[in-house]
């Protein structure tokens, strides 16, 4: 089977409609998501090429084939994160000027998303796990923990030149 359009996303069907169908997952993980080419397999053992026509990054739910009540969807994999839960200001501007000149992709979550091991944050920054970040954010004392954690959107590098 060849996909080469995205059909929907489950989340953006009503209940009773999810509920009736029979899912085939496909495991991707944040590199996978971003490659508009490849060949995978569902838990089912189903292979599918995946050929996608317009650039886009593929989401959890996504629905890449449906005939009646079955349909092939991805499920993204967790990814080795370290969240960050800087105190003050001052200590983010710290932590970001720091680990920007890492040149590691960030995303920011906002204030009462539940993170393990993290609780009563007010919003949190996320990068891949790095070991010297990890590193640094101990010994500049920085509140922060290690977690595998579901992406809502893979990391990317931002373009930028010096």
């Amino acid at each position: 089977m060849i996909v080469d359009a995205v059909l929907g996303n489950l989340a953006d069907l009503p209940e009773q409609e999810r509920s009736g169908l029979h899912l085939e997952r496909v495991a991707l993980a944040g590199p996978e998501l971003r490659r508009r080419v490849q060949r995978v397999v569902t838990d089912h053992g189903t292979e599918v090429g995946i050929r996608l026509a317009e650039r886009r990054e593929l989401r959890d739910g996504d629905i890449l084939h449906r005939d009646g009540r079955r349909a092939v969807v991805v499920t993204t994999l967790p990814t080795d994160v370290l969240v960050v839960a800087p105190a003050t200001i001052g200590q983010m501007g710290r932590v970001a000027h720091a680990l920007g000149n890492r040149h590691l992709p960030a995303q920011f979550l906002a204030p009462g998303t539940e993170v393990a091991g993290l609780p009563g944050h007010d919003g949190v920054m996320v990068v891949p796990y790095d070991h010297t970040a990890e590193a640094f954010l101990r010994e500049a004392g920085v509140r922060s923990a290690r977690v595998e954690r579901r992406m809502e959107v893979p990391f990317r590098h931002a373009e930028h030149t010096h």
